[in-house]
């Protein structure tokens, strides 16, 4: 970026904290830089059209940095500018890693070499109609095979059909099933991967034509599994070995000790971990489980995981190992910490917070003249700032009663009594849980947008501002 000249377009209640945001990204960064104030109080009331009736361009300029709120169509502009035109982060505190600074992922983010074989537990319990949409679902989450789960009751007579259908969808597809009778039939159908092979069922294996997973006979000792592997590999039967994976409590740290011996003993084999029994037996999110996991596999040369999603903890574990994949991927092959690469993995708590400051609310208080009312989540308090007014409170409910009559449980506010219709109410209250919930969890508060919960995050759309910028478009700006 060094040479370039980047003019930044804002409102006048932005402009003492974007010029304190830029003028220090701009030596971290080595560019120069202008900044438009234009005639008009809130910058996401600005439309392109709008700003180009008032936008001053210096010949300098490489690139136009526009709002984040600002929306429509940038040909207004494009026509009377001849250098890029951007719309940077909604929260200028971010301009540093939307221009390009510190927790940029590199270009080759994003490859990974695991694939994520998803179960479907208990098929034979699910409607044909049923199996289809959840695998559906699987795949569109990242899995790469759809694992069709058997019961151990006894054969299931629609086991073939099952596979068959689901081939039809194309979708890959592995069986998971000890009973020769069940896997016969389910490989003719096309299914290309069976879990799993001991000594109970690996001389039919020898028949299926297709891979296997080689599990041992005790799991403790790794007794049977030598032999097993040795049948397979002589009748040139393409295989995985499977450790198996405990629970805590249950041998996990012995079972990790078994994939290193494993690898040991056989350093060019092709290796799975079935994962599920550590994510679907521990209180805990599964995310961060899942991503040690395949780190672990990651390191330790192992392609594939099987996965569940049953219990409601782990009900997203294949978006997790997804975006896990791909960040233990990275970090081993560039030897660079799993870190700040992949901000989606953090649900529960924010990667970093931005806080703008008990005084930078203060003097936004002093600058405002309208009465909208801003609200914040800054050291422990929610925060309502509007014309001359700063209300701050730990409990939103305090906060409101305050809002609404001045000096309510003993505070000393100075404000009038003010009116508040049912519809404003409701917005109010709605984004004060939305900040309280964010000083619970340490999450980055923004009015009018959803809480960053990673990969779960559902947008929102603010009718605040979609009525806001109504108004505008009818008035013909600001002034």
């Amino acid at each position: 970026m060094s040479g370039e000249h980047l003019h930044f377009v804002t409102g006048r209640l932005a402009e003492f904290a974007l010029r304190t945001v830029v003028a220090k990204v701009a030596v971290e960064q080595a560019f120069s830089y202008s900044i438009d104030v234009l005639p008009i109080t809130v910058a996401a009331l600005m439309s392109p059209a709008w700003i180009a009736r008032h936008i001053q361009v210096p010949a300098a300029a490489t690139r136009v940095i526009l709002p984040g709120y600002c929306h429509g169509d940038l040909a207004p502009l494009a026509n009377i500018i001849n250098v890029p035109i951007q719309v940077g982060p909604r929260d200028l505190q971010q301009l540093p890693e939307f221009l390009g600074g510190k927790n940029q992922r590199p270009a080759e983010y994003g490859e990974y070499d695991i694939q994520i074989i998803a179960e479907i537990n208990h098929a034979p319990r699910q409607s044909l109609a049923e199996i289809i949409v959840h695998a559906k679902r699987l795949a569109a989450d990242g899995a790469n095979l759809i694992d069709v789960g058997c019961d151990p009751s006894g054969p299931w007579l629609g086991v073939a059909d099952c596979v068959r259908a689901l081939r039809d969808e194309g979708l890959r597809v592995s069986i998971d099933s000890l009973d020769p009778r069940e896997i016969a039939p389910a490989v003719k159908a096309g299914a290309e991967l069976v879990l799993s092979v001991n000594s109970t069922n690996r001389d039919a294996a020898v028949d299926w034509g297709c891979e296997v997973i080689v599990i041992p006979d005790d799991f403790p000792t790794l007794g049977g599994l030598a032999e097993t592997i040795e049948q397979l590999a002589q009748a040139k039967v393409p295989l995985r070995i499977d450790a198996v994976l405990e629970p805590i409590g249950f041998g996990f740290a012995a079972s990790l000790g078994r994939y290193l011996e494993v690898r040991r003993q056989y350093p060019d084999v092709e290796m799975i971990m079935g994962i599920g029994n550590l994510t679907e037996l521990t209180d805990c999110d599964s995310a961060g489980i899942n991503t040690l996991l395949l780190g672990f596999c990651q390191e330790l040369g192992i392609r594939s995981v099987l996965t569940t999603q049953v219990i409601n903890w782990a009900r997203t574990s294949v978006q997790e190992c997804d975006l896990a994949r791909r960040l233990v991927r990275h970090s081993v092959r560039q030897k660079v910490p799993p870190k700040r690469l992949e901000p989606r993995l953090v649900t529960l708590r924010d990667p970093k917070l931005t806080p703008t400051g008990v005084e930078n609310l203060a003097r936004l208080a002093e600058a405002i003249k309208d009465n909208n009312y801003r609200i914040f989540a800054e050291e422990g308090e929610v925060h309502v700032v509007s014309a001359g007014l700063h209300l701050a409170d730990a409990d939103p409910f305090m906060l409101f009663e305050r809002l609404l009559n001045p000096g309510f449980g003993g505070a000393r506010d100075s404000h009038q009594a003010v009116q508040i219709d049912s519809g404003h109410a409701f917005y109010l209250g709605y984004e004060m849980c939305k900040a309280a919930i964010a000083l619970t969890l340490s999450k980055q508060y923004r009015q009018d947008e959803a809480l960053d919960w990673g990969y779960l995050t559902q947008e929102e759309e603010s009718h605040r501002l979609q009525k806001k910028n109504a108004k505008a478009a009818r008035l013909g700006g600001e002034s």
